[in-house]
Parts: C-alpha cells; structure tokens; sequence
C-alpha cells in the first residue's frame, strides 16, 4: 500500500455568521463588544476582521420572531485578570455586564462574564480555573436574579454582579 502524505491545512481563523433582526442596530453592540469598526458594511450585512482572536463575523438580517437555536457564543482568555479587563472595558463602552466567578459550567470551574446583544445572543468571555470534573458537575444556567440551576435539578446563589 502506498502511503499518501495529508497536507496540514493552515487555518487563518473562524468565521461565524449570526443572523440578526437589524443590523444598523446590532453594529452598535459588534463595535463595543469588539472595540473596532466593521471591515465591510451593506445593506442587511456587515463583516468585522477581528484579530484577537482570529475570527471573520458577520452579521446577516434576517426576519426571526425569537431567539434562535444558538446557545451562546465565548471567547476563552487566559487569565481572570483577562476577563476583568474585558469586563472593563465593555463597561467603559456602556455594555451590561453580568459576572459568573466560580462558576461550575461544563465540567469546569469558571471565572465569566457574559453581554447580550440586541437580539438576545449571549456572549460570554470566560478562563478555565479547573477542568475534566466528574460527571456528576453538571452545567448549570443562571437567571437574572443569581441562581443557578443545574441540571440535576440543584440551585444555589452564585456569585453575581450585574453592571
């Protein structure tokens, strides 16, 4: 058998598409979310190149009554001073924050916090304090008012501050 050499693709960087009810609208929150303009803008789209981190964004209009199937979107950071200072400055940009410190999602001890567009997309910038734990650690959802329902049927106060 002759063995054929796999050539390793280079990824310049993910491209996520979202579909948005406005996008006049929802540039407003990309721009302070992201801290940069558009690259591109058109009647019902708009394209960010954001370099840290690599990703292509575009935001496509679309008719929709309510939020759609996506559960939330992340950027991973490598410290909790990085999500603070993220957190920072989208306040300095005058975007709500909500914090998760601590926090027991997806098998993880997390440090988060999380923005919402105006069509309800969460995002969240989020470090991993500690991972692979048992499965027993189920991820967990928090309300507004601070408590965490985890799948199990569990809930308990978490650590929050909304800005």
């Amino acid at each position: 058998m002759e063995k054929t050499e796999t050539k390793r693709v280079q990824a310049l960087k993910a491209h996520l598409a979202l579909n948005v009810k406005n996008v006049e609208r929802s540039l407003e929150f990309y721009k302070k979310l992201l801290g940069i303009e558009p690259s591109k803008v058109r009647a019902g789209y708009a394209k960010f190149d954001v370099e840290n981190p690599p990703l292509n964004l575009t935001l496509n209009e679309v008719s929709f009554r309510d939020r759609g199937a996506l559960s939330h979107l992340g950027i991973q950071v490598a410290s909790t001073d990085d999500v603070l200072a993220v957190r920072q400055k989208w306040i300095g940009a005058g975007l709500v924050t909500r914090d998760e410190m601590q926090t027991n999602c997806c098998y993880a001890v997390q440090d988060k916090t999380w923005v919402q567009d105006p069509d309800g997309n969460e995002w969240e910038v989020f470090v991993v304090l500690e991972d692979n734990l048992p499965e027993t650690s189920m991820c967990c959802v928090t309300d507004a008012n601070g408590v965490q329902t985890c799948a199990v049927g569990v809930s308990e106060p978490v650590g929050i501050s909304q800005t």
